[in-house]
């Protein structure tokens, strides 16, 4: 069996000016990186007055080692449209480096439904992360430096909450002391990495509109305090035009395509259990523009990547999905049900009635809380039965949802091609969307809402320091944003431990940050970590280059 590498390798790919053609796109609007891949000017926004096509949302059930095949799934479906004669555009996320060479991989698709080129993709690309890491880093240094320089802000060293980042999973730099060796090298404090896409201005870059926005909310980024505890701002240290300068041509979306030649806009990647898991709101909007049809996905399952879609990236960008599709598969749910990794292959219809829950808790929430026409999409495995297919089904039509296979990843496009067909019937269907809270809440009253509408949770219990944030973010002005969960994928509720759709639980706040440039509060719930270490045996071990310049072992 071939590697997804090898798969993506062997392809034929089109020149990407033809993708381009294919959409419209005139060549003054197109920069080219090379033979396959582009940038696309924001200008294009402005100038056409096409009408904006269906956007469909992807999202899954909560993930397991087992694997749901989202991505893939959110490719093939965009092939499958086109088969059917639709013209569909992909919206998808930039992969980070750090899964890449540690345990999860990449994110370009799988099998027969990839992105290309996908060894691009999955490392440099287009230099996007590098851009937004090298803006986050100048920040960082100017503010150091400005404590040096005499602090005339009055800048208390022991506040500073901006943090240096590297596009790396590298535990060792998660607590660091930095500034030693005398008064030529800085005011010694602690510090400290996160990855890449844990910086906020990966979540600014990502709901920026166009390049004023992205400088105002720059402009808002709260990187310190005063010992007067009064915040101090991007703008206050004066660093705002630099990091635009830095990040304006990373702003213009990629344009690449698929296996299939269908294009696809990959831009942006925040992290979906530390920030709002989306792409860029300007790819959306050009998938969009340029498409009938924008097939998007939100990171992880529906609890935490639709919700921040639907909650946080909807709000900011003014629009609604006309469909979602919840991808699961019958092993992850077997997963949810008690069985061990190495058993998932076998029929177990008890174990696989045990995980529904977790399925349907999702189904529930996409179609009661946000009220938006939904299908569940199967990720077909040749070890699946019959009667556990028909269990889902029999099981999701309780819901009045129905479920459709998908064999995207050994057929491409044509293993969508009944998935693609119940999306365009749902995208014809009047929708009554409603957001989970409403701003004017208290930021307690929307961490609330959460954890019971979309967690079914009994509520959050917020630790005395988070109730203290609250009431100190309530002062600053920071009472009517949303609210971006941080919270394990793996679990509806803040254990990871508890799979399927558990009852009787809280969830428990540890602490609140604001991402005042982002525009949202960050509730910290559990261990989550913003620098993630590498596994025993990282992947990076199995990745190399031949003599002829080819790359081998990425997955």
């Amino acid at each position: 069996m071939q590697s997804d590498l090898q798969i993506a390798q062997a392809n034929v790919k089109a020149p990407i000016t033809e993708i381009a053609a294919g959409l419209g796109i005139d060549s003054s609007y197109i920069e080219l990186y090379g033979n396959y891949k582009a940038k696309i000017d924001c200008k294009l926004l402005n100038d056409s007055d096409k009408a904006n096509g269906k956007l469909i949302l992807v999202t899954a059930m909560s993930p397991t080692p087992a694997g749901e095949g989202k991505t893939t799934t959110t490719i093939g479906l965009a092939d499958a449209l086109r088969r059917i004669g639709k013209k569909s555009v992909a919206a998808l996320r930039e992969p980070s480096l750090g899964p890449v060479f540690g345990i999860k991989g990449g994110a370009a698709g799988g099998g027969y439904a990839q992105v290309v080129p996908m060894e691009d993709i999955n490392l440099h690309f287009t230099g996007d992360f590098h851009a937004i890491g090298v803006a986050n880093n100048l920040m960082a240094a100017i503010l150091d430096n400005h404590i040096f320089q005499g602090n005339s802000l009055n800048i208390d060293p022991r506040r500073v909450v901006w943090r240096r980042v590297i596009d790396m999973n590298d535990r060792q730099l998660r607590n660091i002391v930095d500034g030693l060796g005398g008064h030529a090298n800085g005011v010694p404090r602690e510090d400290g990495f996160d990855i890449t896409v844990a910086s906020e201005i990966m979540s600014v870059f990502c709901l920026s509109s166009d390049l004023e926005d992205l400088k105002a909310r720059l402009s808002r980024i709260i990187v310190a305090y005063t010992y007067n505890e009064k915040p101090v701002t991007a703008a206050d240290l004066r660093a705002v035009g630099a990091m635009a300068a830095l990040l304006k041509d990373a702003l213009k979306p990629n344009l690449a395509q698929t296996l299939e030649h269908t294009p696809a806009f990959v831009h942006g990647g925040p992290f979906a259990n530390i920030a709002h898991g989306c792409n860029s709101i300007i790819a959306t909007r050009m998938a969009m523009k340029l498409g009938e049809y924008c097939v998007t996905e939100a990171g992880f399952g529906a609890d935490l990547g639709a919700e921040k879609f639907l909650d946080i990236k909807c709000r900011a960008a003014g629009f609604i999905p006309d469909a979602v599709v919840i991808v699961a598969s019958v092993r992850a749910l077997k997963h949810h049900g008690g069985l061990s990794k190495d058993s998932l292959t076998e029929e177990n219809l008890d174990a696989l009635a045990k995980g529904l829950p977790n399925l349907l808790q999702h189904v529930e929430n996409i179609t009661r809380v946000y009220h938006l026409p939904t299908v569940v999409a199967i990720n077909r495995f040749p070890t699946d039965s019959e009667p556990e297919l028909q269990l889902i089904a029999h099981r999701c039509a309780e819901f009045g949802i129905n479920v459709v296979l998908s064999e995207a990843w050994g057929k491409g496009g044509a293993g969508a091609i009944e998935l693609a067909k119940e999306v365009a019937r749902l995208c014809e269907q009047a929708g009554s969307f409603s957001f989970a809270y409403d701003l004017d809440m208290g930021v307690e009253e929307k961490i609330n809402a959460i954890a019971q509408k979309i967690y079914h949770a009994d509520g959050a219990e917020l630790l005395p320091l988070a109730k203290k944030q609250a009431r100190q973010l309530e002062g600053l002005g920071f009472r009517n944003v949303p609210i971006c969960m941080a919270k394990t994928q793996y679990s509806f509720s803040d254990d990871p431990k508890l799979l399927g759709a558990p009852t009787k639980f809280k969830i428990t706040v540890r602490n609140l940050r604001i991402s005042a440039g982002a525009g949202f509060i960050v509730a910290l719930t559990g261990d989550i970590m913003t620098m993630p270490g590498l596994p025993k045996i990282p992947a990076a071990e199995g990745i190399d280059v031949s003599p002829s310049g080819e790359i081998v072992g990425l997955f």
